[in-house]
């Protein structure tokens, strides 16, 4: 059910999306909750961001942006602007309204403040059983933890990710840019998904959790095996070592995988160090791991004699590599470009700037074109009009 049209001015019809005609109510805040609906607007549904009146937290992220916060701006694309202050009654009750007709509501409250503001599944779902309500927290809806504010750093430091990061015997290191947010809000998208599916067959809508501690474990299923018998200090981590990996050139860094035989062979080929083919110390992955520093002076040496955008171009698709690039490029990069990844936004105080476009293509359903992120309440007159004109409920 569409409220009122996204883009004032422009005309309504627009291409349909797998989700075009859900409404969904954004109440979360900072990045998870955030961006998962976005993903959903990408996708055709109209989002709602419902935040308080001081605006959502990552609205106040130091950013290099003048007006705007950039984290802001890139996790909250194609969705209209609402505060409701939901201890005042009248705006509670503008909320629950919007339940009424929604689809979809998602959260990142703790597990227990949603029953002292209504707005507890046990009491949405009276008013709308059709209703999908996804909860996101930090560490779940149940346990010792549950009403502990969750972060992305905190979690990576707490589930062995940033230990895994680090050097061996070095100290700790993030994973920066927010991988666990990121992943946890492609959980929300899947999971609110897949319970719009089973509603178009029972009827019934449903709770939905994602954790971010479930996010964090969930991106480390390979890790996460502990056969019976191993002790408990034992390889974990999925890198291969050797030559796998970031070395150094006449002119930059490169990010070369040669873990296949094929690729193995290339590689020397093509850095001229076939007497290493030729040795069967180097005839797998595992034994040009254990060698490794016989082999990486060799490599190295070869490797100054190119800059790694040479190199790149060199290996083409016989070595898997790429040269280190830096976030900039990507908005001008050939592929990036040639899939339309990038988009032009206009925002009302940002001005004109480019971002990035749907994550996820469809043939035939293409969905609306993006559009920018929502200033503080920036639809919220049109919007509360619209629900105010709403028949009550019996």
């Amino acid at each position: 059910m569409s409220l009122l049209s996204p883009n004032p001015g422009v005309t309504p019809s627009k291409p349909v999306g797998p989700l075009s005609g859900l409404l969904v109510l954004d109440l979360s805040a900072y990045i998870a909750g955030p961006y998962g609906c976005s993903l959903l607007a990408d996708q055709g549904a109209e989002v709602i961001k419902i935040e308080p009146p001081g605006g959502d937290n990552l609205r106040n992220y130091p950013s290099t942006l003048a007006a705007e916060s950039r984290a802001f701006i890139g996790v909250n694309r194609s969705k209209q602007g609402l505060v409701l202050d939901l201890k005042q009654p009248q705006d509670l009750q503008r909320l629950l309204a919007l339940v009424r007709i929604a689809d979809v509501l998602v959260h990142n409250f703790r597990p227990s403040v949603p029953a002292r503001l209504g707005i507890a599944y046990e009491q949405l779902k009276l008013i709308n059983p059709r209703l999908i309500y996804c909860a996101v927290s930090g560490y779940g809806e149940t346990g010792p933890l549950k009403d502990k504010a969750g972060y992305d750093q905190v979690l990576q430091t707490m589930t062995g990710i940033c230990t895994l990061q680090g050097r061996t015997q070095g100290p700790p290191e993030i994973a920066y840019g927010s991988v666990v947010d990121y992943y946890a809000a492609a959980l929300i998208a899947g999971g609110v998904t897949a319970a719009l599916y089973e509603r178009s067959n029972s009827g019934e809508g449903q709770f939905v959790g994602v954790s971010l501690l479930r996010s964090a474990l969930a991106m480390q299923s390979a890790r996460m095996v502990w056969a019976e018998g191993e002790p408990r200090e034992v390889g974990r981590d999925m890198r291969s070592g050797g030559i796998t990996g970031i070395h150094p050139s006449k002119q930059g860094f490169i990010y070369i995988s040669a873990n296949t035989s094929h690729f193995w062979q290339a590689l020397c080929r093509h850095t001229g160090l076939e007497e290493l083919l030729a040795s069967d110390r180097y005839d797998s992955v595992r034994k040009r791991a254990n060698h490794c520093e016989e082999i990486l002076p060799k490599l190295h040496a070869a490797l100054a004699g190119r800059t790694a955008l040479e190199w790149e171009a060199c290996f083409g698709d016989e070595v898997p590599c790429a040269a280190a690039r830096s976030i900039e490029d990507m908005f001008d990069f050939p592929q990036v470009r040639a899939e339309g990844m990038v988009s032009d936004f206009t925002h009302p105080t940002l001005g004109s700037y480019k971002g990035l476009t749907r994550a996820i293509t469809f043939g035939r359903t293409p969905g609306p074109e993006p559009f920018a992120a929502p200033m503080l309440d920036q639809h919220g007159a049109a919007i509360k009009a619209a629900v105010d004109r709403l028949k009550p409920a019996d």
